[in-house]
């Protein structure tokens, strides 16, 4: 019994450590696959742009 819940103890250890370090060495997409002719702008902005929330809103609003 004690080798079960050694077993699933270390478990958790190795995914949680496994879990940190795979944080800290990935690097977001936008700045990964990013070059000086390809970027649009800030990656947290909508590039559809300002009127598009608008038109949602109105489309729901009509139904």
């Amino acid at each position: 019994m004690r080798m079960i819940i050694g077993g699933m103890v270390l478990a958790v250890v190795i995914g949680v450590a496994a879990g940190l370090v795979l944080t800290n060495m990935q690097t977001p997409a936008w700045r990964a696959f990013s070059t000086a002719g390809a970027r649009v702008g800030d990656p947290g902005e909508n590039l559809v742009g300002p009127p598009w929330r608008n038109s949602a809103r109105e489309h729901s609003a009509k139904l």
